[in-house]
């Protein structure tokens, strides 16, 4: 199978996980802090086919790879009902955070068990090496004679990229990601009403700005990561 093929499944089957993961925390939250409404709705799983987006989840993640851009996109919103939480703004902020705080999670925990990896079959430093390439889009990327756990460390490495993408990408302060959500507690009410109605003009806005949004975020905490990775 052609590698190019390999990534790109890769890519989309983190995706969807991260996705769900996303989501369900979303739920998850919810619940602990009173409303059920997610939960009874099925919500609070990790089954994508619950929490998959026709156009946050197919479209834009498509376009993006066409492109050649971030794979980054959003799932169906998770339903809460606000009058079920005790303090509702604080609840509610919390709620918006647990999605993207899921996302930071996921790939820390990737992270671990990669270092961990690295140690206890040191060998395998090449197959760290040749993840990160692929996952850059380095052009040549040899992948022969790999060791036998290549496949899970590109995985893993691709369960970091990802995922420290799509925290970044849904901090971004535009509807319907959830940095929007957290903004708009802090908006007077006539602005947060126009700030709910922006519809297709946030669309726009992301396809126009949102790579350079991402970029300036996401390029220091991937460092970070890596350093970490390479170092520890």
């Amino acid at each position: 199978m052609p590698l190019n093929v390999v990534v790109i499944f890769f890519e989309i089957v983190v995706l969807i996980l991260a996705f769900s993961v996303h989501e369900c925390a979303h739920a998850w939250t919810a619940n602990r802090l009173g409303d059920p409404t997610a939960r009874m709705l099925g919500r609070v799983t990790l089954n994508p086919i619950k929490h998959l987006d026709p156009v946050g989840s197919i479209l834009f993640p498509l376009i993006s790879l066409v492109y050649g851009g971030f794979l980054v996109g959003w799932a169906k919103p998770t339903p809460v009902t606000g009058r079920n939480f005790k303090n509702y703004r604080r609840d509610d902020i919390l709620v918006t955070l647990a999605g993207p705080a899921s996302n930071l999670l996921s790939a820390s925990i990737a992270l671990i068990l990669l270092i961990v990896i690295k140690h206890i079959l040191p060998a395998d430093d090449r197959s760290i090496i040749t993840a990160v390439a692929i996952a850059q889009h380095i052009p040549g990327v040899a992948t022969e004679g790999l060791p036998a756990l290549f496949p899970i460390a590109l995985f893993l490495y691709f369960v970091i990229f990802i995922n420290l993408l799509l925290f970044v990408f849904n901090l971004i302060p535009l509807p319907p990601l959830d940095g929007s959500h957290v903004l708009r507690h802090f908006l007077p009410y006539k602005a947060a009403q126009l700030y709910d109605r922006m519809g297709m003009f946030s669309l726009i806005i992301l396809f126009l700005v949102g790579g350079r949004f991402i970029s300036a975020l996401f390029s220091p905490l991937y460092n970070i990561f890596n350093h970490i990775l390479f170092s520890v």
